[in-house]
């Protein structure tokens, strides 16, 4: 077992921090998170997978946590593709590729557009092709509302997390929330991320656009290989409609939805969240591992 952080190439060398853990000839999974988050959020996942064989790369995306920031603005889903498809052509087998949110449409547009047979699964974390608009609007609005001016303290980060997400437990602000802030030579608290990428996010109108759902579910439909949805049962971004219309392009997907669970489903739920995951990889991929 190993868990050190490395530095990966993405689209036209863009420098991707991750995280591995498991053994070195393990099937590979490579673990993409959501708008605003970081390799981190994966943390307990990418140890469980470990601990039964797979060799786990949890990235941090590109203008998040200690990635490159994309000096010319290139913070499109196929932007965020291409890192994925570079980073899985490096790899020493097929992996099965784990997409949270914004790691879940990348997914959807690497192997469903820009390079088919890159992965060998691919699994999607609360999202679809077609979202709640209103549930998108209250993500996006949230990471907008202070990308620019900060927070004076990490204590104010901390009640603005907890006013957006009122279902978990009240907590203090922790060490754990540091790493998701930078302090900036003004004094005040900053999130990890650009900011370029979510105003590039609201120029476009975002994925529930009639172009992003177009495009995404063109991509969907021709995803042939093991696709497996994880819903969070209470979710506002992926209605049970948009289950079903997801079933529509792709029939052969396998479906899981997790109690108790928003759209955060892997802070919310992590423990089984992460069985609902192990299922599907050693159903899938059991032969691999043993070969």
């Amino acid at each position: 077992m190993i868990d050190q952080s490395i530095t990966l190439a993405g689209k036209a060398g863009h420098e991707i921090a991750a995280s591995v853990d498991g053994p070195e000839l393990g099937l590979p999974v490579i673990l993409a998170h959501g708008g605003g988050q970081t390799r981190r959020a994966w943390r307990a996942v990418a140890h469980r997978l470990a601990s039964h064989g797979f060799r786990t790369i949890a990235v941090d995306m590109r203008g998040h946590g200690e990635s490159a920031w994309a000096s010319d603005g290139a913070y499109d889903i196929s932007d965020f593709a291409a890192d994925l498809v570079e980073i899985a052509a490096a790899t020493a087998s097929k992996p099965a590729l784990i997409g949270a949110s914004l790691g879940g449409l990348a997914g959807i547009i690497a192997e469903g557009k820009c390079a088919p047979g890159s992965f060998g699964s691919l699994t999607l974390v609360d999202v679809t092709p077609q979202m709640e608009p209103s549930g998108v609007a209250r993500v996006v609005g949230f990471m907008a509302a202070h990308a620019r001016d900060g927070f004076a303290s990490v204590e104010e980060a901390a009640q603005v997390i907890a006013d957006y997400l009122p279902h978990r437990p009240s907590r203090k602000a922790s060490a754990g929330l540091a790493h998701y802030l930078r302090r900036k030579d003004d004094e005040r608290f900053y999130w990890h991320w650009d900011p370029a990428f979510i105003e590039r996010v609201t120029q476009q109108g975002g994925v529930s656009s009639d172009h992003g759902r177009t495009e995404l579910s063109a991509a969907a439909a021709c995803l042939t290989l093991p696709v497996h949805l994880i819903r969070g049962g209470s979710s506002d971004l992926v209605s049970l409609e948009a289950v079903k219309h997801f079933q529509g392009l792709v029939p052969h997907m396998a479906y899981s939805d997790i109690a108790n669970a928003t759209h955060m489903v892997v802070g919310d739920e992590n423990d089984a969240f992460g069985q609902s995951i192990l299922e599907f990889l050693l159903g899938i991929h059991e032969a691999e591992m043993k070969s």
